[in-house]
């Protein structure tokens, strides 16, 4: 975590530090999927190694898109009223503050990210909401997403709170899902939700999975392919509610909000804390 403090309108954000283009990042590599420009000459070189093995990986971040606003949405519709995204990447069309303020004005969100360039644009974005903030933290380090400052400005941790890890839990080793995810849970109140994403090798042929993984160890952040019922310990301690863990077309599709044609890479669902 960056020590400075500056301000995105009436909320205090951590000042930027180092933006590293020596390496591809996560967060820019999803940008350039998504058609953004927030990108740079190593992120799009390190996502044309990864079409070679994945030609869908566009259409995939545009399913995992949909899924995350079908997730705010039912979130919101069971009466959760603040959220916190993490591993939120640079502002695109559809943030978790829009969908969830379109659905509940008065929703709170807090957006986590461990690259600072994701903290420079969110300056811009959320420069007159006081409902809305960013913070610079790591998923990895769970402790100081709870405890940081801002966070506990917006988040009122004795009610439900909805999180968003979507396409973040295949970055972790399984061995660390137990104390990030868990100390993420063991905070959070009955009734709070929990909605994931993860890349699964069911039904995809190796040397496919095998140039993706590849291709991500050229970044600070390897990605890990497992089988749904490894995927299935993310949610350890909630409740799934239905349709289940499901590859993500499958979870709940809304004719009104469409997804693209599914890519069947990404498996996903939504938990509830009892």
């Amino acid at each position: 975590m960056h020590s400075g403090l500056g301000r995105i309108g009436g909320n205090r954000v951590e000042e930027t530090g180092h933006i590293d283009t020596s390496r591809p990042h996560v967060a820019r590599m999803y940008d350039y999927y998504l058609g953004g420009k927030d990108n740079f000459q190593v992120d799009r070189d390190a996502v044309a190694a990864v079409e070679v093995a994945m030609p869908e990986v566009r259409q995939l971040a545009l399913e995992n898109r949909a899924f995350l606003r079908r997730a705010v949405r039912f979130m919101a519709q069971t009466g959760i009223r603040q959220f916190i995204d993490i591993g939120a990447g640079l502002p695109t069309v559809g943030n978790t503050h829009e969908i969830a303020q379109r659905a509940a004005p008065d929703a709170h969100v807090v957006y986590v990210d461990k690259d600072p360039i994701v903290l420079a644009h969110g300056r811009a974005l959320l420069a007159t909401d006081d409902r809305t903030t960013v913070v610079t933290a790591d998923l990895r380090e769970p402790r100081k997403v709870i405890e940081h400052p801002d966070v506990r400005e917006l988040i009122d941790f004795d009610r439900p709170v909805g999180v968003m890890l979507i396409a973040m839990t295949h970055f972790l080793r399984t061995d660390e899902f137990d104390p990030v995810i868990g100390a993420l849970r063991d905070a959070l109140a009955p009734g709070s939700h929990l909605a994931a994403t993860h890349v699964t090798v069911d039904n995809h042929p190796p040397e496919a999975v095998d140039g993706v993984e590849a291709a991500y160890r050229a970044t600070p952040t390897p990605i890990y392919f497992r089988r749904e019922d490894e995927i299935a310990a993310v949610f350890a301690g909630f409740e799934l509610v239905e349709p289940g863990l499901v590859t993500i077309d499958k979870w709940r599709p809304d004719p009104v909000d469409p997804a693209p044609e599914p890519t069947h890479w990404l498996i996903g669902g939504v938990g509830r804390r009892p």
